[in-house]
C-alpha cells in the first residue's frame, strides 16, 4: 500500500500567522479571543470572538507575504488565509521549485463550511442600495468554496486533483483525509490539504447567536468564554483561519530527502442520522468514526496517546467525551485529551486541518496542548487528563482529531510518528 507522510505544514490562526508562533502561544496557555474589532458589534448578542490580528499585532497576520493584493482585494479573507497557509506548507516542504513532471501530480484538498459570506453580506447590500450594475465582477469567484483549491492550484501550477470538501465543521478533516485517500488510489503524489474560514461579520455572528450556538454570557471576559468540558460552558467562540498540509506519497518523499512531520494512518467518516444541528445524544455517529480510523490505521485503543477533542464549547462536550470512552475504554486513562478550541475559538471549516497540525505538532515535540478555562469540570470527566490550564510533557507516539458538524457529519484522522 502507498503511505501518506506529512512532508509541510501552514497556519493562520487568532494565535498568530505561522506555525511556529501559532504553536508557541497555544503551548504558553495564551488565548486568541477578544472584542470583535471587524465592526460594530454593539447591536450584537455576542460582542467578541477569536478574529485573526493584523500585521503590527504580536499575534499578527501580514496577507502581503504570500497573496498578491490585487487577489486580496477580489476575494474574501478564507481564501486569503487559504492561499496564505499554502504557501507557507509548500515552502516549508520544500516544493517551490517543482518541474513539470510533479505539478502534474499534484493536486489540492482545500475546504471551507460556508466560505465568502462577509462578501455575499456586502454585495447584497451593495445590490439592494445601488442596483444590479455595481455588484462586483469578482463576486462569485472570489466567494465559492472551491476556490481557495482553485487560487492554489494556479499559483503553484497544481494540475493533479483539484477538489474542495463542504461538510461544515468536518471540513478541514474530510479534505485531508480525502486527500490521503487519493495518494493511496494513486490519483496523486503530493496533495496540499486541508480548510479555512472566515465568518466573523454581523450576519454569520447573528445567525449562529440566533441558533443558540455561541457564548453570549462572557461578552466582557472574552479569555475566558470558550471553557470546553466546564459546567460554566455558554456556547462556541466564533474563531476564524485556515490550516494546510503537504501529504506525500512516502516513496516519493524520501527520494527528493524530504521531512517527514508525521504518517496518516487512520481516517473514518460517518453520518448520525439524527439532527441538523444537535449531535446524536449517545454518540453514535462519532464512535463509528472513530473506530473506522482505528480499524484503517491497524491500530488498538491503547496506541492512541492524545486526543484533540471537537470540544466546541457546548452541551455536545459530554457526548463527544462518552463516545471517546466508549471507543478507547480503559486505555483512556493513559491519554491525554484535549480542546485547543478554548484558545482559538471554532475555526468551522478550518477546525479539523487546524487541529490535525496541533495533532502533527504533539508528536514532533512531544507536548500536548491544554484546555483553557477548565475550572469547573463536568460530570464524568473524572479520570480523564484533559490537560487544563497547562501544556504537559508526555509520550505522543499517535494521535487522534475528531471533528464534527452541522449535519450530523463526522471525521477522524489519526496520525502517528514516523517510522521507516
Amino acid at each position: 500500500m502507498r503511505r501518506v507522510v506529512v512532508t509541510g505544514l501552514g497556519l493562520v490562526t487568532p494565535l498568530g500567522g505561522d506555525v511556529e508562533t501559532t504553536w508557541a502561544n497555544l503551548i504558553a496557555g495564551k488565548s486568541g479571543a477578544g472584542q470583535i474589532t471587524r465592526f460594530d458589534a454593539s447591536n450584537q448578542k455576542a460582542t467578541i470572538a477569536c478574529e485573526v490580528k493584523g500585521k503590527d499585532h504580536e499575534f499578527g497576520f501580514d496577507p502581503d507575504k504570500r497573496v498578491d493584493p490585487k487577489i486580496q482585494r477580489q476575494v474574501d479573507p478564507f481564501i486569503v488565509y487559504g492561499l496564505d497557509a499554502a504557501g507557507q506548507a509548500i515552502e516549508d516542504a520544500g516544493l517551490t521549485e517543482m518541474d513539470e513532471a510533479t505539478r502534474e501530480r499534484a493536486g489540492v484538498s482545500i475546504g471551507a463550511g460556508i466560505g465568502g459570506l462577509p462578501g455575499i453580506e456586502l454585495e447584497s447590500v451593495n445590490l439592494h442600495e445601488r442596483g444590479p450594475g455595481r455588484v462586483s465582477p469578482h463576486f462569485v469567484h472570489g466567494r465559492i468554496i472551491n476556490l481557495i483549491s482553485g487560487q492554489v492550484s494556479i499559483r503553484y501550477g497544481l494540475m493533479g486533483p483539484n477538489h474542495a470538501v463542504v461538510t461544515a465543521c468536518s471540513t478541514g478533516a474530510h479534505s485531508i483525509g480525502d486527500a490521503a485517500r487519493m495518494i493511496r488510489d494513486d490519483d496523486a503524489d503530493i496533495m496540499l490539504a486541508g480548510g479555512s474560514e472566515s465568518t466573523i461579520n454581523p450576519l454569520g455572528v447573528a445567525g449562529f447567536a440566533q441558533a443558540r450556538a455561541l457564548n453570549c454570557s462572557f461578552n466582557d471576559r472574552p479569555e475566558q468564554a470558550s471553557r470546553p468540558y466546564d459546567k460554566d460552558r455558554d456556547g462556541f467562540v466564533l474563531g476564524e483561519g485556515a490550516g494546510v498540509v503537504v501529504l506525500e506519497e512516502y516513496e516519493h518523499a524520501k527520494a527528493r530527502g524530504a521531512k517527514i512531520y508525521a504518517e496518516v494512518v487512520g481516517y473514518g467518516l460517518s453520518g448520525d442520522a439524527y439532527h441538523v444541528t444537535a449531535p446524536h445524544p449517545e454518540g453514535r455517529g462519532a464512535e463509528l468514526a472513530m473506530r473506522m480510523a482505528l480499524k484503517k490505521a491497524g491500530m488498538g485503543p491503547g496506541d492512541i496517546d492524545y486526543v484533540n477533542a471537537h470540544g466546541t464549547s457546548t452541551m455536545a462536550d459530554t457526548i463527544e467525551l462518552g463516545a471517546v470512552k466508549r471507543v478507547l475504554g480503559d486505555d483512556l486513562t493513559g491519554a491525554s485529551m484535549s480542546s485547543t478550541k478554548s484558545a482559538i475559538g471554532h475555526l468551522l471549516g478550518g477546525a479539523g486541518a487546524v487541529e490535525t497540525i496541533f495533532c502533527i505538532l504533539a508528536i514532533r515535540d512531544q507536548i500536548v496542548p491544554p484546555t483553557l478555562n477548565l475550572d469547573n469540570p463536568d460530570e464524568g470527566t473524572e479520570g480523564v487528563d484533559l490537560v487544563p490550564h497547562k501544556a504537559r510533557k508526555r509520550q505522543v507516539r499517535a494521535a487522534l482529531n475528531n471533528s464534527f458538524g452541522f449535519g450530523g457529519t463526522n471525521a477522524a484522522v489519526i496520525v502517528k510518528a514516523f517510522e521507516e
